[in-house]
């Protein structure tokens, strides 16, 4: 059979690794994993091999609390087992980060899957209050492979400056950078999309922060 579509065959990596398939479908191969590593619930979209998915839930009993409070956090699956499983959400593009013993702050509902070998919990971001809608993100530190899912391709800000972004548009940020929510001088400005648009970001320091091009996906119309 020939088709373009066979220019899109499965790329090899070495065991263990996150491997790109493409820029939106990732590819975990469990051996030298440590046997495990941990996705987001319902993101396998193919798998080969002996393969075992088990529901985690929000990580322990501690972030479920948090995030019953707070709304942050992942449902996530625990996989295991041998063989290769491919990963992707709503054909959002995807990146990966290696952390080296450092910790990197990330919005939950753009994590995809990481290694078991990173720790992470979910935090409040410094300045935010109920007022602003709460913004808590989750921090992961260590080192592994951490795959992020964006709706729209990013921009990468280095902030040594003042840096302002909507709430719904950062997807992560270093966690060495100090942050404070900034209120727009008038209620009704509208300058995002969503219902939090009286309300920015503020990061200063220095660091990066990851932005992608939209305010998330469109919410559908009722």
């Amino acid at each position: 059979m020939r088709s373009d579509l066979m220019q899109n065959a499965e790329r090899n990596g070495e065991p263990g690794t996150f491997v790109l398939q493409n820029p939106r479908m990732l590819k975990v191969d469990l051996t030298g994993t440590g046997g495990h590593f941990f996705a987001r619930q319902g993101a396998m979209v193919a798998y080969q091999g002996d393969v075992d998915f088990s529901y985690e839930g929000s990580g322990g009993v501690g972030k479920f609390f948090k995030k019953a409070l707070t709304g942050e956090g992942m449902s996530l699956m625990k996989v295991s087992g041998s063989g290769d499983v491919f990963l992707a959400r709503d054909a959002d593009e995807i990146f990966l980060l290696e952390l080296e013993d450092e910790s990197v702050t990330v919005n939950g509902s753009n994590v995809l899957a990481f290694d078991s070998s990173l720790s992470w919990d979910i935090h409040r971001v410094e300045g935010a209050s109920m007022l602003s809608g709460g913004l808590f993100n989750t921090t992961f530190t260590g080192r592994g492979v951490l795959a992020v899912t964006v709706y729209g391709t990013p921009v990468v800000l280095n902030v040594d400056t003042p840096t302002y972004v909507d709430m719904q548009s950062a997807v992560l940020w270093s966690t060495g950078l100090h942050s404070t929510i900034r209120k727009t001088a008038k209620m009704a400005a509208a300058i995002g999309r969503g219902s939090g648009e009286a309300y920015q970001l503020c990061l200063t320091g220095h660091g990066v922060v990851v932005v992608q091009a939209s305010e998330g996906h469109p919410v559908p119309k009722a």
